[in-house]
């Protein structure tokens, strides 16, 4: 298997709600299955870009939203076995009980350092004794738990923390973006078609979100799409099928999403535009599936500089890009067009701001699916923004790599920002 199958095939999976109270939810669980007893105290220490995902998230089976309702409901009713789906079978009784030990104060979350590196600590205290368990760099990472104070697992690595510096270069940065395609194009179908699992599991919460009452954007998309799923309108029926999905996960249907590079909505803009132009133009379901590949892997490529968790929308930028890359692709574009639609995506919507998992989501998924569109159709026509513009690069993994930059380390003040504006409400 080629190590670019097995990086994508480790890094899908499916995530129920907002990744982060996922994430939140399975460290509680955790936290939980090491102690017996009645819960005395629970906290929830996570790094900014967690604690910010996660503050006004919907939850999948709870009435309530947040990070404290999320870590009660594990502590609950959490299946730590299950990892980010670990609140699927939580009942309306283990959520109201939840709600009880958040409004007593026996459940709080605190923020810990502003970082784009996923960090998760839960110290929990039970009438029977103590337990911790921390995650580390991705969302169900544990890389430490301990028992009334005694360390049970320690990961190698969690014994000392590289600096950025000394941190080894993820291994997709040793491709290009030429490398990339050329992969797409010749790996065998079979070792590939996996990713097929990821429009059943998507197109599985579009059509639970257009039957949840009070969920108004899908409806409303649908409408502009002429009352049609799959019109003959490219750019609204992409548009219907990705943010109705986006507007499902974050309003709390209980139904997963795909996720890629740690995100169920960077899962869904990477995927369910292409499945429109895909169904509109009949094209085969081999080619959808190697467009997905690349669009998975061009939003791997951005993510893994910008961090997993930053102030910049990973959704609308990483994943937007990817798939406008593999939507060029799919209109049989050139690698120069190709490259030409990264910059045109650099140029226009690196700025975009990551302010927590909530409908905000869903218009960020519009526009970047707008942006997309727009960015190939120019670039196809030979129009686009020249390497010496802006941030774009020289080579088209300079601009890739200049647009994970400008999330980390460049937008870490706008990061304390947002927590303060968000601090500033409650």
């Amino acid at each position: 298997m080629h190590e670019l199958t097995r990086m994508i095939k480790d890094d899908m999976v499916p995530a129920l709600g907002v990744t982060e109270p996922g994430a939140i939810a399975f460290c509680a669980a955790k936290a939980r299955s090491l102690i017996s007893g009645e819960l005395v105290r629970l906290e929830i220490i996570m790094n900014s870009g967690m604690y910010k995902n996660a503050d006004t998230c919907c939850i999948p089976n709870s009435r309530g939203f947040g990070s404290a309702r999320a870590a009660a409901l594990g502590f609950v009713a959490g299946d730590p076995e299950k990892g980010l789906n670990a609140l699927a079978s939580a009942t309306p009784e283990d959520d109201a009980l939840a709600e009880r030990y958040v409004r007593q104060g026996l459940v709080v979350t605190t923020l810990g350092d502003v970082s784009s590196r996923i960090s998760i600590r839960a110290l929990l205290e039970t009438s029977a004794g103590a337990a911790e368990v921390a995650i580390q760099d991705t969302h169900t990472n544990i890389a430490y738990m301990a028992v009334n104070g005694e360390a049970v697992y320690e990961a190698p690595e969690a014994a000392a923390e590289p600096s950025a510096e000394a941190e080894e270069p993820h291994r997709i940065h040793a491709y290009t973006l030429k490398a990339l395609v050329d992969y797409v194009n010749n790996v065998p179908y079979e070792e590939i078609a996996f990713v097929m699992d990821a429009y059943k599991v998507n197109l599985a919460l579009f059509e639970a979100g257009m039957r949840t009452p009070g969920l108004r954007f899908g409806k409303k998309l649908l409408a502009m799409n002429g009352g049609e799923v799959i019109s003959r309108d490219e750019r609204r029926s992409a548009s219907l099928l990705c943010n109705a999905a986006i507007e499902a996960r974050v309003m709390g249907v209980p139904m997963p999403a795909m996720s890629i590079t740690g995100s169920g909505a960077h899962g869904i803009i990477a995927t369910l535009p292409l499945y429109a132009v895909v169904k509109i133009n009949r094209l085969s379901e081999e080619q959808l599936c190697r467009a997905t590949m690349l669009s998975y892997l061009v939003c791997t490529y951005i993510k893994e500089y910008s961090g997993r968790l930053s102030a910049f929308c990973g959704c609308g930028i990483a994943a937007g890009s990817g798939m406008a890359v593999a939507l060029c692709w799919l209109k049989g574009g050139s690698l120069d067009a190709m490259a030409a639609t990264l910059n045109n995506m650099a140029s226009s919507i690196t700025g975009m701001i990551c302010d927590g998992g909530n409908q905000g989501c869903v218009m960020k998924g519009v526009a970047a699916c707008a942006t997309a569109f727009d960015s190939v159709e120019l670039a196809l026509g030979d129009a686009h923004v020249d390497g010496a513009h802006g941030i774009n690069g020289p080579t088209p993994e300079a601009t890739m790599r200049n647009m994970g930059l400008i999330a980390s380390p460049g937008m870490v003040h706008t990061e304390e920002t947002i927590l303060r504006i968000q601090q500033e409400k409650k």
